[in-house]
């Protein structure tokens, strides 16, 4: 029996030294699946929509509808495919608003936005090296429907020009401060403490992202993500453009960043009140109990009133008793 106890535990123990070395090395596999995952799920992201404005506006005209419908189907498909290895972000707002409020550590998340920014980089890269030009169809055709800007560099310029108007720098700050508002908070409200994403992520953010390329793209070119920015702006610079793209670059990453840091503030501070008003609750329940307390008499306090009270009873029983006897 003995030595049957003895080879027991020595099994156990064997398989438990397994499962931990097979636990480190997940660990250490970990961050770099994440980080792969990341600037995969990029460069997906960033190619498609490159593709889908480019072709899509300058051969079959795609409208507004179309192009939010499809920017939210590839986020969408895209999130589906790596959300349960990285988390899905994607986006340089998203991280940096997920390290604010602890959802993702800062080593972590500076790799993070890293690889998006060089996915997003191939993608740019892999788009200008397979656009088709000639000398009527220059690389300028196919990139103006992509980049990003604002004014002269704005994908609506053309248009509005002709009366007298322009999309300026003002209202394209407004513009992708708010859309990237709402994709940062529902990121952050539909993912846990750990950034693991919840149920219904996928078609949340798909479905955000939508919202803000309708909101944004006549004024910007819906940017919404600085590592799509960037992609696109380095490789569509000295292509003819009417503005160089990379001299208005800067808006799309404070804006989105500026968005992340409000979100991160709002979370903040409802975490904080929140974890304030059960600490002042209780202690009004323990003051109402301590006031409770002291009004109830001590048990030794009942029985000397009670002896009291009895010892007058019965000192009025006598004397009733003494008038009967002399009457």
């Amino acid at each position: 029996m003995t030595e049957f106890m003895a080879e027991t535990a020595e099994t156990q123990n064997v398989t438990r030294h397994e499962v931990h070395t097979l636990d480190q090395r997940r660990g250490a596999q970990s961050p770099i699946l994440r980080v792969g995952a990341e600037f995969a799920g990029s460069f997906l992201i960033c190619f498609a929509i490159y593709v889908l404005s480019s072709f899509g506006i300058a051969i079959y005209g795609l409208d507004l509808a179309a192009l939010a419908l499809g920017t939210a189907l590839i986020y969408t498909a895209v999130t589906t495919v790596f959300a349960s290895l990285s988390g899905g972000q994607f986006n340089p707002a998203v991280t940096v608003a997920a390290m604010l409020t602890g959802k993702t550590n800062v080593p972590t998340g500076v790799l993070y936005v890293i690889a998006q920014v060089l996915g997003g980089l191939g993608a740019g890269a892999v788009l200008r090296f397979v656009l088709p030009t000639s000398d009527s169809v220059t690389a300028k055709t196919w990139m103006t429907p992509v980049v990003n800007g604002f004014d002269a560099g704005s994908v609506s310029n053309s248009t509005i020009s002709q009366a007298g108007l322009s999309f300026g720098i003002t209202l394209a700050i407004i513009v992708e401060v708010v859309a990237s508002v709402i994709i940062v908070a529902c990121a952050m409200r539909l993912t846990d403490n750990d950034g693991r994403p919840t149920h219904g992520y996928a078609l949340a953010m798909g479905v955000t992202y939508g919202a803000g390329a309708a909101i944004s793209y006549p004024i910007t070119g819906a940017a919404l993500n600085p590592a799509r920015a960037t992609g696109i702006a380095v490789f569509a610079q000295n292509q003819g453009l009417t503005t160089q793209p990379l001299s208005q670059l800067w808006v799309f990453w404070v804006a989105p960043v500026l968005a992340a840091a409000i979100v991160a503030l709002a979370m903040i501070i409802a975490e904080i009140v929140t974890t304030r008003t059960p600490k002042k609750k209780a202690a009004h329940d323990e003051s109402a109990d301590a006031t409770q307390t002291d009004e109830v008499p001590a048990d030794g306090e009942i029985s000397e009133s009670s002896d009291d009270n009895g010892a007058d009873s019965e000192s009025t029983k006598s004397i009733d008793v003494t008038s009967g006897e002399e009457a």
